[in-house]
Order: C-alpha cells, then sequence, then structure tokens
C-alpha cells in the first residue's frame, strides 16, 4: 500500500512545469493501436497510468517504450489476446480498448472496466454507439464482447442521450475506419477530445467538429503516423497548483499551461480575490490575502470541471464565510469530505452533491485515505496547509494521475516521502 507522508507548514513558491494532459494520454494510448504505423508522443506524464496501459499493449503483442516523456508504441505486430484484467480493473480509461480493438479488427473482448469509484458510472453510451454502427454487444460474468465482424462497421447517425466524454471518444476510435460517414450529435466538447481528433486527423482521419456540438467523421482504410504528437497540458494538474499556490502559496509560477483551457477554474479565483496573473502559457499566483466565499457547480466543458471541484476545496477553507459546491457530474464525489474534517476542516455534505465549506482557521496533521484521484489531491494540498505530520494512505489513486509528484512537490519546497510505490508497479 502506496503512501504519502507530509510535513506541513512548508509555504510552497517557485516553479512549476505541468506535464500531459492525463484524459487525453489514456485515450490517446488506446488510439494508437489503430495505426498501421508506429507511433510516437511527446509530452507524455509519468504516472501509473501510463504504465498500466503499457501492461494492457504487452499483452496484445504491442511493443512499447517510454522515457522522460517520450512514449513509442508499434502497433505492427499486434495480436487479438486477453486482456489482463488486473489492469484493465486498475483504470477506468481502459474502456477506450472498446472502440479502438473494434476499430481495428471489428470486435472486441474486454473485462468491465474499473478505476476511481465515483458512483455510478454506466457506459450504455457507448454500448448504444457501438450497436448504432452495426455490432452486436453482449455481456457475461463482467465481461463484455463486441462484435461487427459480419458486416463490418457502417457509418451511422448518433444522438447521444446524455453529454459523455468516454462515449464520444469511444466511438470515435471506432467510427474513424468504419464505412461510410458517421454523426455523433450532443458529444462532449473537452479539450482532451480535441486532443484526440487532431492525432487521428494526422494520420489521415476525416474527423470534423471537435469541440463543438456535433462530430463528423468519414471512415479511412488505413491510419499511418507522420509525426511526433504532443500532449496537450493538463487542465487539471495545472487547477491543483494554482488551489496549492493560493491556498498556502508565496509566489508560484505554473508553467505549460493552455489558459483557455482553465477560464471556468480561474473566473472562480478571481471571484475569490486570488492574486493571478495570466501568460500566454504560464500563470503566476501570488500570496493569499483576504479571499471571498464562492458558489461553484461543475458542469460538462466548457463550465467548471468535476476534477477540480475536490481540489479547489481545500482554498475554500481561508474565504471569509460560506462557499458551496454543487456537484453535477457524479453527486457521489464527496469522499474526500470525511478525511479533510479529520484534519480538523469545516466541511460538510448535506445533500447528495452538495458541499459546504465554511472558513476553517486551523488544519492538523493526521493519517487520512485518498478514495481516487483528486480526492488524494484535496489531501495533498490540506496536508500542506496543515500543522504537523500528515499520512495520505492508498497513495497509488494519486500516483495514477500525477505527474512526477514527489519531484515537483519537493520542487515547491514540500516537505514530502512516497512509500511502497514498487508494490503498486505493475510493470515487469
Amino acid at each position: 500500500m502506496a503512501k504519502i507522508i507530509i510535513n506541513g507548514g512548508h509555504k510552497v513558491s517557485g516553479q512549476v512545469t505541468i506535464g500531459g494532459a492525463k484524459n487525453s494520454t489514456v485515450a490517446l494510448i488506446p488510439a494508437a493501436i489503430l495505426a498501421d504505423t508506429p507511433v510516437h508522443f511527446d509530452n507524455v506524464p509519468q504516472i501509473l497510468d501510463v504504465k498500466n496501459l503499457q501492461y494492457i499493449l504487452a499483452a496484445m503483442n504491442v511493443h512499447s517504450n517510454f522515457h522522460d516523456g517520450d512514449l513509442e508504441i508499434d502497433p505492427t505486430t499486434i495480436k487479438e489476446a486477453p486482456l489482463p484484467a488486473t489492469a484493465i480493473k486498475s483504470l477506468r480509461a481502459s474502456y477506450y480498448f472498446m472502440g479502438a480493438l473494434l476499430g481495428r479488427f471489428g470486435r472486441a473482448t474486454v473485462t468491465f472496466p474499473g478505476g476511481d469509484n465515483l458512483g455510478s458510472r454506466p457506459i450504455d453510451q457507448h454500448i448504444k454507439g457501438f450497436e448504432a454502427l452495426g455490432a452486436k454487444v453482449t455481456e457475461k460474468d463482467d465481461v463484455i464482447n463486441i462484435d461487427a465482424t459480419e458486416n463490418g462497421l457502417v457509418g451511422a447517425r448518433i444522438a447521444l442521450d446524455t453529454v459523455s466524454v468516454g462515449a464520444t471518444i469511444n466511438i470515435i476510435l471506432a467510427a474513424v475506419r468504419a464505412q461510410g460517414q458517421t454523426i455523433i450529435e450532443n458529444v462532449a466538447k473537452e479539450p482532451e477530445i480535441i486532443d484526440i481528433a487532431t492525432f487521428l486527423n494526422n494520420m489521415g482521419a476525416n474527423i470534423r467538429g471537435a469541440g463543438t456540438d456535433t462530430i463528423r467523421i468519414t471512415g479511412v482504410d488505413s491510419l499511418k503516423a507522420q509525426n511526433t504528437h504532443t500532449v496537450i497540458p493538463d487542465r487539471i494538474e495545472a487547477g491543483t497548483y494554482m488551489s496549492m499556490a493560493a491556498a498556502y502559496g508565496d509566489g508560484v509560477t505554473v508553467q505549460n499551461v493552455i489558459p483557455e483551457h482553465l477560464e471556468s477554474y480561474t473566473s472562480k479565483l478571481i471571484e475569490m480575490g486570488v492574486d493571478m496573473t495570466i501568460g500566454e502559457d504560464s500563470i503566476y499566483i501570488g500570496p493569499s490575502r483576504a479571499l471571498k466565499p464562492v458558489q461553484i457547480k461543475t458542469m460538462p466543458y466548457p463550465g467548471f470541471a468535476t476534477d477540480l471541484q475536490q481540489p479547489i476545496t481545500p482554498l475554500l477553507f481561508l474565504a471569509d464565510g460560506e462557499s458551496t459546491i454543487i456537484e453535477t457530474i457524479y453527486p457521489k464525489r464527496i469522499r474526500h469530505i470525511a478525511e479533510l474534517r479529520r484534519m480538523g476542516a469545516d466541511v460538510a455534505s448535506l445533500n447528495p452533491g452538495e458541499i459546504k465549506v465554511n472558513h476553517s482557521e486551523r488544519l492538523v496533521g493526521t493519517t487520512v485515505e485518498a478514495a481516487e484521484i483528486r480526492a488524494g489531491a484535496a489531501l495533498v494540498i490540506a496536508a500542506i496547509m496543515a500543522d504537523g505530520q500528515t499520512v495520505i494512505d492508498n497513495a497509488s489513486h494519486i500516483l495514477r494521475g500525477y505527474d512526477r509528484l514527489a519531484e515537483k512537490l519537493r520542487g515547491l519546497g514540500v516537505d514530502l516521502t512516497i512509500e511502497g510505490v514498487d508494490l503498486i508497479n505493475l510493470m515487469p
């Protein structure tokens, strides 16, 4: 069991460089198996999810090499094979292999994916899209079988019932090599979807409309990588360090960001009164003084991201008054609340999806548990703010999603150690 140990009371300062977007990377890696040539990515985050995805690739005889942010994947010798259930269940994004394998072979058999426990996250919209393209989908004993080999995948008009990032990407992966045109309506608009479309288009795909309500895909016979694809910066990692800097900083510059991807978040920081200077590809956060409470409601992009409601919570402890967070995406995403209360925070969830955050004068270090990635990030920030030592158990969740966490935090002046990392590394 990995754990992070933080001795609080040390103000953060200096510079931190944001890595590639986790939510792009975990879709780009499965997307790479659609190529008929080796694929090269750079600005890839050094996180456990990448290692787990490499493990899944290896099971299909897809060779990969990852070093210092550069990831090479060679799918030219790919073979259909059972995917390792342990790795599949370790991260939700493994479900992108459904769409990628369906696009590559016309069929896919995948164990139901795992990942963070955020309450109900059904894949009915994914299945709706696969069936519209001509696939037959069956499920037995937690294994999903998707088969379109009888007639092949054929383009169709698909209207998603709800906006879903995962379903949007998965249908793109399946449709990109289908016959004819596919039109997907009511799609998600996240920057990560644009990143996936850019990667595929640069290999010869014909995808139009990424970032809008409707995406049109004309299937192609072959995809060939010509250039290195640079993963976009991680807006969630950036927001996490910005919250940390505003909550307990003495001047921090967050580098390698796309400010436009953070507008809904930065607007809330500005509303609170955070000292902030936004540059072309960096954001400076100055020391906080008098901060105001705010009302936050998570929404699909370009609204306030659900992945940032937990990292911003410790910052709200400094506000003079009560702040409210309404979680509309995952109402059960409140597992950080009990742990923060253990540290002395005045925070509570009174109704499903509603969090009340009051001014908390002093946090005290103790032993807490990271229930998922962003809950863990909130605990890291709270531990930095707290008096004494905080031990964060189950820290593998945090390491799944934050690039070179220990190196970056120490570079900002945080006193921390990480134990047990070798026990959670699934790679041989």
